[in-house]
Order: structure tokens, then sequence, then C-alpha cells
């Protein structure tokens, strides 16, 4: 007589599962139609929406004691930004993290006037056009507020190309695509396993798979794989599409989509680890989304799912902070665009990996059974 197989069984389970994760049009629609309606309605209808909020850096060079570098400074639209060493703000002008370098010349006497200069790259063309008319107005602000008596109290260069190497433009895809396939990972894994845990118990089916020789851990490895799978093949089809279709910035090629599907899986094991917690804590089908939403909302608004963490006021961004879509979407914008290997994003997946441990103690404690 042969031998009962785990493996075989787990797999069969895992076969039937998918199946029907393939024939539900709701996984369907929020994991493939969703992320893509986004894609186009954030990212290429108004560029996101929103005011934006653009990051410079101040020459070391540049006089500061004066009422044009205070003006800027308080300026809700231009957010100063410091580095460490010239080395890091070369890099980032090269990523266009930044719009640029602002020069304010000290006037040679007291009557002549301010001049300033903001030195850029190719890969911030999308942010420093939209920066120079904030610097004008903030002048011409100075100039007929603070001094009446003074015709112009700063005038502006032209804008200097310090740098003339190739860079990578940002597009405002390389932003959008990111948090909508950890928005994609997020909604699956918490409301997929929510609900397929919660339905095989209330159905009565795990109460018959106790009845064949299967252990209770190939049950959960099969019903969970077949929603790992599906979901690999949903953050496939969006990272090719929006490379193939929109121009999605891949800056290493295979070795960068590769990494963001090892990010991608990370990502879906911990939201499933939230998936489970609910599926223990719902008493019916109909609590299963308040719980769910709790989950997955404060995450998907304050994630960086469409705006970055720092556009957001500064209370609010240690919150936004500490969620783990806000790590993994940053995580993947950094090797998909700067082409950071796993490496240097190590923190993001350290703060990943403890809150996957974290999650799944709880969903431990509270996974029910029957």
């Amino acid at each position: 007589m042969q031998k009962y197989s785990q493996v075989r069984a787990m797999l069969a389970i895992t076969k039937g599962s998918l199946r029907a994760i393939f024939r539900s049009p709701s996984a369907v629609v929020f994991s493939f139609v969703f992320p893509f309606i986004f894609i186009l309605v954030f990212g290429f209808i108004g560029n996101g929406g929103g005011v934006p909020v653009y990051k410079i850096a101040i020459d070391k060079n540049s006089d500061t004691a004066n009422a044009l570098y205070d003006s800027i400074k308080a300026s809700k639209r231009i957010k100063i930004v410091q580095f460490n060493t010239g080395e890091e703000l070369r890099s980032s002008l090269l990523k266009g993290k930044i719009a640029g370098v602002i020069k304010i010349n000290k006037p040679i006497d007291s009557t002549s006037i301010y001049q300033y200069a903001i030195s850029s790259t190719s890969a911030s063309d999308d942010k420093w056009p939209q920066v120079m008319p904030i610097l004008n107005a903030i002048s011409e602000k100075i100039n007929y507020a603070k001094f009446p008596n003074r015709p112009v109290y700063a005038t502006a260069d032209p804008v200097q190309p310090v740098i003339r190497e190739e860079v990578r433009e940002y597009r405002t895809i390389d932003f959008i695509l990111p948090g909508q396939l950890g928005f994609s990972l997020l909604s699956s894994g918490v409301f997929g396993v929510a609900f397929m845990f919660f339905n095989l118990r209330n159905t009565l089916v795990l109460k018959r798979f106790f009845a064949t020789p299967i252990s209770r851990t190939h049950i959960i490895l099969g019903e969970g794989l077949s929603r790992v799978i599906f979901q690999m093949v949903t953050a496939i089809v969006i990272i090719l599409a929006g490379y193939y279709i929109f121009g999605f910035t891949l800056v290493n090629g295979f070795r960068t989509f590769m990494e963001m599907l090892l990010l991608s899986f990370i990502g879906l094991i911990i939201f499933m680890g939230f998936g489970f917690i609910v599926s223990g804590l719902a008493k019916s089908d109909s609590t299963i989304p308040p719980f769910a939403n709790l989950i997955t909302l404060p995450q998907f608004l304050l994630g960086g799912t469409f705006f970055s963490v720092e556009a957001f006021p500064k209370w609010l961004q240690p919150v936004s902070k500490a969620l783990p879509l806000t790590h993994l979407n940053s995580a993947m914008r950094s090797v998909a665009f700067e082409g950071q290997n796993l490496w240097d994003i190590r923190t993001e997946i350290g703060i990943l990996l403890l809150w996957g441990i974290a999650v799944y103690i709880v969903a431990i404690k509270v996974f029910k059974w029957e």
C-alpha cells in the first residue's frame, strides 16, 4: 500500500484553491484591474493630484542671513534638505530626488540686489521649472511687502545644468507603480486570506479536511501557496505592463525585476499574516470588511501609495513611517529607479521582517480552526 503523501495532498489543495481564485471576479478585479485604473487615473491625469512639495538644497557658499532665505525656508511648497557629504548631494541630483541646488549671492554693497540661481540636472526636468516661479513669487512678495522703497530685492539667474552626464528622467509612473503594486499585495493578502479561511471554516470544509490524514500545517501551506502563486503572477503582470506599456524604470533590468518580486513576496507574506488575524477575529463574514479596512485603509492612505510621506504634516509622518506598506513602497522605489540592491535597503527589509514576526505571533494566538 502506497504511503500517504502530505506534500501531494498539499499540492492538491493548492491546485483546487488556485482554480477557485482565478474563477473569482472580485479577486481578479482587486488584484489586476484596480491597480491599473489607479495607475492611469493618478499617474497620468493631473500628475497625481494635490499640492506638490519640492525639495531643494542650499549651496554651502550661499548667504543665508537675509529675508529671501527665510521666506524660502518658511515656504510650504519648498522643503530645504541637507546632506552630510557632497557625494550624497550629487547622488540626489543625479537621481532626481531634489529639484536642484539654490545659491543666494550676497549683494556687493547696500545699493546692489541679491541674486539667486538654481543648479539642476535633466533628472529633475519635471521639478525645477515649477520651483522657479515659486522662487520668483517669494522674491516679489519680499519686494513689495518688506521693501516698498526698493524696486527689486532679488533676481534670478538662469538655471545652471552643472552636471552634464546622462541621468534618468524620474517619471510619475516610477512613483505610482510601486505604490499600486503594494496596494494590490496588501488588499489581496488581507481580504483574500481573511475571506478564504473564514469561508473554509464556516462551510465546514476544514472539518472535512480533518477527516483525512493531511496535517493542519499542510492545509495552511496548501491554501497559502495558492494565494502566493496568484498574487506573484499579479505582480509579474503589473511590473511588466508598467515597463513595456508605461515606461516604468527597471534600472538594472532583469536583476531589478527579480529583486522587486522578492520584495513583493516578503510583503505578501506579512500582509497574509494580517489576513489570518482578521479571519480569527471575525464572528461573521459581514464583520470581515470592517476589521480588514482598519488594517488596509490607514496603510493605503498613509503608506506613500499616491503621495510622498514627506508631503504629510510633520506630526503625521512618524505614523506613516511606522506602517509596513510605507517601507515596502520605499524599498521597491529604491530598487527600481535608484538601482539599490537588497543590502542597500536592509533597513526597510529588517523593519518588514520585524512586522512579520509580530503579526504571526498575534495570528497564532487568535487563529481558529472551528
